[in-house]
């Protein structure tokens, strides 16, 4: 792929993100006023139009890795199955909660969210800094190595550690606060997916098995 096509490939994909967001963020809801979604769009893509030109300059090949979205495992295709109903409802529930006045959030608790979330953001950043062959799939690179510096010298998954707690406060930040239960579901379906991804890595990645003992924990240290 071209650079110039795969820039466009990104770019097509993040407008379409924002698309979809607006959809199920504002049919809901009712209305074009829901500061909190058009908040949520604006942490969410704002800076990927950063990371995407970082990339673009730095790591164009982690970017083409990122586009790959077919899991050739079947257990990670189930359990991304699985995820698709708890993902809609905890993006579509907010919308109504809005509309039906269920959660009346405090504003300073939105955006304190909102906070928390582009945290988040920065530490998925720092984490594909570090990793060039981060994928979207579970699947091992040519030449790959273990990378066990800077966040993997502290858990093995640091990605997903930004990735839960992204998820887990985002209905906080549109306002709602019944949307936060499905959400939670991210926990377990990480987690799965996580010991899966390990026995991948184990089989296929050489040097693994050492940094899992080097390493002691996936995703909160001295808990698991």
């Amino acid at each position: 792929m071209s650079r110039s096509k795969l820039f466009f490939t990104v770019l097509g994909r993040l407008l379409g993100g924002i698309l979809f967001f607006m959809l199920i963020f504002f049919l809901p809801a009712g209305t074009w006023g829901y500061w909190q979604g058009w908040m949520y769009i604006a942490v969410l893509t704002i800076p990927m139009f950063f990371v995407i030109a970082y990339f673009m300059r730095n790591d164009p090949d982690l970017l083409k890795r990122r586009m790959h979205m077919r899991e050739e495992r079947s257990e990670q295709r189930k359990i991304i199955r699985s995820s698709y109903i708890i993902f809609l409802l905890a993006y579509l529930l907010p919308g109504f909660d809005i509309r039906y006045g269920w959660s009346n959030m405090p504003a300073g608790v939105s955006i304190a969210a909102a906070v928390v979330m582009f945290l988040c953001y920065l530490l998925v950043f720092r984490t594909m800094q570090v990793n060039s062959f981060l994928s979207r799939v579970i699947e091992v690179a040519e030449n790959q190595k273990v990378v066990d510096t800077d966040v993997y010298g502290i858990v093995r998954h640091p990605m997903y550690v930004g990735m839960v707690i992204l998820y887990v406060v985002s209905p906080l930040v549109l306002g709602s606060w019944w949307a936060v239960i499905p959400a939670l579901v991210i926990i377990p379906v990480i987690v799965f997916r996580i010991l899966d991804e390990e026995k991948a890595l184990e089989q296929d990645l050489p040097g693994y098995v050492e940094y899992k003992g080097r390493v002691k924990y996936r995703l909160i240290p001295f808990v698991w």
